[in-house]
């Protein structure tokens, strides 16, 4: 427990480990807010650049949809200036048509110059188809058709009845009077194979929405002919009415992120996400020149992150790293400061238990290490080696004291006891009743010896006399 809470308590932390932290955190704490800030930076600059850079294909595939379209109406024109279509058309009667037999290969000649093109139609000024490539619109009337129509929908007729792209110009006779129409034909199919072409790579998805907001081309044919919006009542009506996209209803995506698409005059970008779909798309869209059309080029969210998420991975990489070795750098710096501190607290240690004298040549050779430093680290040292000596030989000299006052003490106390034992009543009694004796002459009948043993043995119970008291 004592071990846990001194791990949670920085002031009991060792002085290495403090240090470190102190050096990592003074690194780390402004490394990683600038980090964060150019982090946030390049990832805004990363970003707007990915945007940029679908807004430009968008408007790079657009453009080059417009010259397709561009490229139909010149082919419009030049079959309407056509000598054998003038001519054809103003004929007064059928039979003056028949006699134009040239017609017909030039129709057939339109079909092989240009694939795409699926039917061309000749049609009198009351909407009557009186020549086509296929026999089988001669006769049928599209009235509907008006002065310079061009644009995306279904012919409702027996024989027209697949979405499609339509261009249609008026043929003129040598003085300008007006003689009839012509209508090329583009089916719907052709259309989404051309927009498909535009795919810049397998990660992204061109679509194309009309004036309308409703999808005329995608990859994925279960959305076509869908509304990104929910369409106006009277807009449903007249669709159901005509057929228009082929279709009795237009179903709505009901995406209201993609509303700047539609009818869009800049190009721009916005983030989406299918129904029936968990995963995010990013899309960029350009407006056609020629229609009120608008093309979206359209990616994964998580494809558009891939660049956001290598630039965050090496950012911070790049901070684990250097992290890493300002760790370690901090760390050895902590211990190359702390080492000589132990040393000197182990050396303090022992001069505080007065252990010093047993160790001194293995605290001296610790120490020593660090004194060749000149910075306070080792001047510190230096002056605790000076003063260590100078401790141990004061205590020295002040053992050597204790030890002389000891025996001074000792011997005070042996002449004081001796004092009062010679200066007791009864030892001084004793010393003259010995004097006495000595006085007296020796009885005849003791002996030397006896005499001798016999003075001992009053000098003894007089001894334990005097203990006694």
């Amino acid at each position: 427990m004592k071990h846990l809470h001194r791990l949670f308590n920085p002031l009991a932390w060792p002085i290495a480990a403090k240090i470190s932290v102190a050096l990592v955190c003074a690194v780390l704490i402004p490394m990683i807010f600038t980090a964060y800030y150019n982090l946030q930076q390049s990832l805004n600059s990363v970003e707007a650049g990915e945007y940029r850079k679908l807004e430009l294909l968008a408007s790079s595939s657009a453009s080059r949809f417009d010259q397709l379209i561009i490229d139909q109406h010149r082919v419009v024109s030049q079959v309407s200036n056509n000598r054998h279509v003038v001519d054809f058309l103003a004929a007064d009667t059928p039979q003056n048509q028949e006699t134009h037999r040239n017609l017909q290969p030039t129709l057939q000649n339109v079909l092989r110059s240009h694939p795409d093109i699926d039917n061309v139609l000749l049609m009198d000024n009351k909407g009557e188809c009186l020549a086509a490539t296929d026999p089988k619109f001669i006769g049928e009337n599209y009235s509907i058709i008006q002065d310079n129509f061009y644009g995306f929908g279904s012919l409702v007729s027996q024989t027209i009845e697949n979405p499609g792209m339509f261009f249609s110009g008026r043929v003129r006779s040598p003085n300008g009077e007006i003689v009839g129409t012509i209508l090329l034909n583009i089916q719907g199919e052709d259309i989404w194979t051309t927009i498909n072409a535009l795919h810049i790579d397998f990660q992204t998805n061109v679509f194309l929405i009309d004036q309308q907001g409703v999808i005329i081309s995608h990859a994925d044919p279960s959305l076509l002919y869908h509304s990104l919006l929910t369409l106006p009542t009277q807009t449903l009506k007249q669709v159901a009415q005509n057929k228009r996209y082929g279709v009795d209803r237009v179903e709505s995506l009901d995406i209201p992120d993609l509303k700047v698409m539609v009818r869009a005059k800049q190009p721009g970008h916005a983030t989406y996400q299918l129904p029936r779909s968990h995963m995010a798309q990013i899309v960029g869209f350009a407006p056609l020149a020629t229609q009120p059309w608008v093309l979206g080029v359209s990616q994964s969210k998580a494809e558009f992150s891939i660049p956001l998420n290598r630039l965050i991975w090496l950012n911070s990489t790049s901070v684990v790293i250097v992290g890493g070795i300002t760790a370690i750098i901090a760390l050895l710096l902590g211990l190359s400061i702390s080492r000589p501190i132990r040393a000197l607290i182990v050396a303090t240690q022992a001069l505080e238990d007065d252990d010093f004298d047993s160790h001194v040549l293995e605290l001296h050779q610790n120490l020593a290490q660090f004194t060749h430093s000149q910075d306070d680290i080792g001047q510190l040292m230096c002056v605790f080696l000076e003063m260590a000596e100078s401790v141990r030989m004061r205590d020295q000299r002040l053992k050597v004291q204790v030890q002389e006052l000891c025996i001074e003490i000792n011997e005070t106390k042996r002449a004081s006891h001796v004092a009062e034992i010679t200066e007791n009543e009864h030892f001084q009694q004793l010393q003259q009743k010995i004097q006495k004796l000595r006085e007296q002459q020796v009885a005849q009948t003791e002996t030397e010896t006896e005499y001798y043993q016999r003075l001992q043995n009053q000098v003894q119970s007089i001894k334990e006399r005097s203990h006694d008291l």
